[in-house]
């Protein structure tokens, strides 16, 4: 069932809003990790499998042999190398940059001559950069790939920093909705079946005027599009049944 609402703005705008979920919660849960030397003697770190942000001390190998850890350490290695970013140094980019600038506005040919003459004018420079990424395992034509940098990346690159936009007042629901919703979470919750999806669709098609109440005040604190009124509403729901299954 969906509600639907015509809400008048200040402005004489009429906005037509319906409100049905469809969509279900996911909820990852992490599964908990021990190491056992008797069958993996091998001293194994999390952080040589997984990324440094995530808080673990010790990674499983249970049920396993030694080999069956250096295959794994193996298969990470080949999948950091294909991930791996060859990225310039922050001061060779620079330089990049600089060159790039100079020659803006140079027609294709005169770039080309401009950079054979800056390559053999910062050759030490430039053979500095090229032995770090071929140490770090590049295997592309380094000097091709400083030339398409300058010419088709730093040579387009604005120089002008953007104002950072302002920021919109943050807009609050009002406390009746936070309640009413709070009761409603900790009375369906027990359910067998209760997913925050059917308890927000149950709670829209429950509280028809406090909804409606809801996006009047809304409306008049400045939020007018529908759409954003509904996620609004949505994400005030979910949000506060995390809040409640935390406690």
């Amino acid at each position: 069932m969906i509600i639907r609402f015509t809400v008048k703005s200040t402005h004489n705008i009429h906005h037509q809003f319906g409100l049905k979920m469809t969509d279900d919660l996911l909820i990852a849960q992490a599964g908990q990790y021990t190491r056992d030397d008797s069958v993996c003697p091998t001293d194994i770190r999390v952080d040589d499998y997984r990324p440094s942000d995530y808080r673990r001390d010790t990674f499983s190998c249970a049920d396993g042999t030694a080999d069956d850890c250096a295959k794994m350490r193996k298969n990470n290695e080949e999948v950091m190398v294909n991930i791996y970013r060859y990225k310039f140094t922050e001061d060779f980019m620079h330089e990049l940059f600089t060159f790039a600038k100079v020659h803006q506005y140079d027609h294709r040919k005169d770039f080309k001559e401009a950079w054979v003459a800056w390559i053999d004018t910062n050759e030490n420079v430039v053979n500095e950069e090229v032995s770090r990424l071929t140490r770090l395992g590049y295997e592309g034509d380094i000097l091709d790939k400083m030339f398409k940098s300058a010419r088709y990346y730093f040579r387009k690159k604005s120089t002008e920093k953007k104002a950072p936009e302002p920021r919109r007042d943050y807009v609050s629901v009002r406390k009746e909705l936070l309640e009413a919703i709070d009761a409603h979470i900790n009375k369906s919750i027990a359910g067998a079946n209760y997913k925050p999806s059917d308890g927000f669709d149950n709670f829209c098609n429950s509280n028809p005027e406090l909804i409606k109440g809801e996006i009047s005040h809304l409306n008049k604190s400045g939020l007018t599009d529908s759409e954003e009124i509904k996620q609004k509403i949505k994400k005030t729901y979910k949000n506060r049944y995390f809040l409640v299954i935390r406690k």
